[in-house]
């Protein structure tokens, strides 16, 4: 894991000077006990994980974006700016840079059991556990969502 991690090391200060123009003087490194998330920028340490699910599942194009990202995250602190996804300083930062804002699904098991369908867009929800249906609507257009398809049943 050592290659491994000297090899990340070396990409993430490369893509420091090369998108920020500063140096990046932390550590970067792989950490396999992300599951869902992409990487991790550590506030008091300074250093960055990055999950390495993100390049085995969705390849090299998407881990340059995570990092671009917690890149973003970590040069805004250092300078004492706001570093937060909601702050306007880092959106911009992060679309100037071209990071990704969210990463892809990091999720490996992906057995659903339900299916439920926004009569109105056609949004399709994979769902594990049933939801009620009344309570809750569409994310995108607030439709009225249907259940299309149990397994179980």
């Amino acid at each position: 894991m050592v290659n491994k991690d000297q090899a990340l090391q070396d990409l993430v200060e490369s893509i420091s000077m090369r998108y920020f123009r500063r140096k990046f003087k932390h550590k970067a490194f792989y950490n396999p006990r992300l599951k869902t998330t992409g990487g991790r920028y550590h506030l008091r340490s300074g250093d960055i994980d990055i999950n390495p699910l993100v390049e085995e599942m969705h390849g090299r194009e998407e881990l340059v974006g995570v990092i671009k990202h917690e890149l973003c995250h970590y040069h805004l602190h250092q300078q004492g700016m706001p570093y937060q996804h909601r702050d306007q300083e880092f959106k911009l930062l992060l679309r100037q840079v071209g990071g990704s804002r969210y990463v892809k699904d990091m999720r490996t098991n992906k057995e659903y059991r339900l299916l439920y369908q926004c009569v109105e867009c056609q949004t399709e929800y994979f769902r594990q556990r049933k939801l009620n249906t009344k309570r809750y609507a569409c994310g995108k257009c607030r439709g009225k969502l249907v259940l299309v398809q149990d397994v179980l049943s």
